[in-house]
């Protein structure tokens, strides 16, 4: 587990020095370090990193739910809807063609619609702070299409557990459809009403018994999620989402950071030890056509997010780029995947396009003006200009309008 961490802490120091995200270098050094590959083997079987592993992809969610608030579909209003709409009908609707096209089977095809559909926050943020753009105009449409995500995510993930869980027949698949569902919506409800007594009960001026209430709270949910067929990690969403919204809510996000990267970095780590890089070369072609889909998808949605804010090509640009990454969001349904005994082919489909999409994304961001040349410029207002410049913004006010 040291040599883990200390692996993946020394590829993304590396990596840091040219501009590329973490996500793909923790993969990258589980691959290198695996016992698939040749040379040092500092983990010979994946499996003995899977609680950890387990633990990571709780955290990665939780973080989100806490960074989620249900006021933002409120303050985002129906432009926010509108683009974030859009931009998950194109991405999730070519991902599901995409999928039955290989033919690799019908689940395989509804894994990747989420794959090739949903873009990673964590390198979004990652990439509207290095390029300097919070204060830009198009940062909101951006992190409205986040949020719509995320509700999507919610939805998508319990109605894809009980597909993958094998149901056999039709009853069978409603009965454990519904009690997932009816699971969530307890959850959903708890979020919604229960913020005084959730409140009270975690409020504590104690740092030490927040952080083990809060993570004994997630850890409890994901468990109990899974007897009612909803994946574990939307559990620890839907708690995050609850806690988010509490008086300690701020302190939460604080101290769940570090627990979220140590533990995030041994998931992808995790990920990448289970990867094969004999398995790439029969993947490439499908992974290429892939990317390509999805760089037209997002140059479309940028195009019509920019329409609906009246933007002129160097937002567009930065739109499209920007949400290009895909990375956590991915890697979890590999897992599930995995899990559920769906085609061998996958996992390294899943890691080879995370993989390159997640170096490309934020290369692209930082020369999206090249990208605004090309595009068609139907500026409509003052608020339509070249996506340079902006400002600089509060966090309250970085929450989408």
């Amino acid at each position: 587990m040291g040599g883990a961490f200390l692996a993946a802490a020394v590829l993304a120091r590396l990596g840091g020095r040219i501009g590329l995200p973490t996500i793909p270098l923790f993969i990258l050094a589980g691959i290198l370090l695996g016992p698939h590959t040749p040379g040092v083997v500092i983990v010979h079987d994946p499996h003995d990193l899977e609680m950890l592993s387990a633990l990571g992809l709780v955290l990665l969610l939780f973080y989100l739910g806490l960074e989620f608030h249900l006021d933002d579909l409120k303050a985002g209003g129906r432009r926010m809807a509108l683009a974030g709409g859009l931009y998950l009908t194109l991405n999730v609707g070519a991902g599901l063609g995409f999928g039955f096209a290989l033919g690799w089977g019908t689940s395989e095809a509804l894994v990747l619609a989420g794959v090739l559909g949903i873009s990673s926050s964590a390198i979004v943020t990652k990439v509207l702070v290095d390029t300097g753009r919070l204060g830009n105009p198009e940062t909101r449409p951006i992190l409205g299409i986040i949020v719509v995500e995320d509700v999507f995510l919610a939805l998508y993930l319990a109605a894809l557990q009980p597909i993958l869980s094998g149901a056999d027949s039709l009853s069978s698949a409603v009965l454990d459809g519904g009690k997932a569902f009816g699971f969530l919506l307890l959850l959903a409800l708890a979020a919604r009403f229960g913020t005084r007594v959730v409140s009270r009960l975690f409020h504590t001026r104690d740092d030490e018994l927040l952080v083990i209430s809060f993570l004994g709270a997630a850890v409890f949910v994901a468990g109990v999620s899974e007897w009612f067929g909803v994946a574990d990690a939307i559990g620890a969403f839907m708690v995050g989402l609850m806690l988010g919204s509490t008086a300690s809510g701020e302190r939460i996000l604080k101290l769940v950071h570090p627990l979220r990267d140590a533990f995030g970095a041994i998931f992808f780590f995790a990920f990448g030890l289970s990867i094969d890089p004999g398995d790439l070369p029969t993947v490439w072609v499908p992974v290429l056509l892939a990317v390509a889909l999805t760089l037209a998808m997002n140059v479309l949605a940028g195009l019509g997010a920019a329409r609906i804010y009246s933007f002129g090509p160097g937002p567009a640009a930065n739109i499209s780029t920007t949400l290009l990454a895909r990375g956590e969001f991915a890697l979890i349904l590999a897992t599930m995947a995995a899990a559920a005994g769906l085609d061998e082919r996958l996992s390294p489909f899943i890691a080879g396009y995370v993989l390159l999409l997640a170096v490309l994304g934020p290369l692209a961001a930082g020369r999206s003006h090249r990208l605004a040349r090309v595009l068609p410029s139907w500026t409509t207002g003052p608020r339509g200009g070249d996506g340079t410049g902006g400002g600089t913004m509060s966090p309250r006010e970085q929450v989408p309008a």
